[in-house]
């Protein structure tokens, strides 16, 4: 079964930041999301997926420093 898709609220409750934060990684990141009229819709998995993939992380902030 197909994760549900969420509003920019909900998936920035689940990653525990704000919803404008979520706007800037979608502009500046390339955060995994979908264009539904004026709304952007998240799934779950793509976004973990993006997560894991250290694609949130600031520059410098990835595992590989030092």
């Amino acid at each position: 079964m197909a994760d549900p898709w969420l509003s920019a609220d909900d998936i920035a409750l689940h990653l525990g930041v704000t919803k404008d934060t979520v706007y800037a990684w979608i502009a500046e990141k390339g955060m995994p999301a979908h264009k539904v009229g004026r709304l952007w819709k998240f799934q779950t998995s793509e976004v973990d997926a993006w997560v894991r993939s250290g694609s949130a992380a600031a520059p410098g902030e990835s595992d590989g420093g030092g």
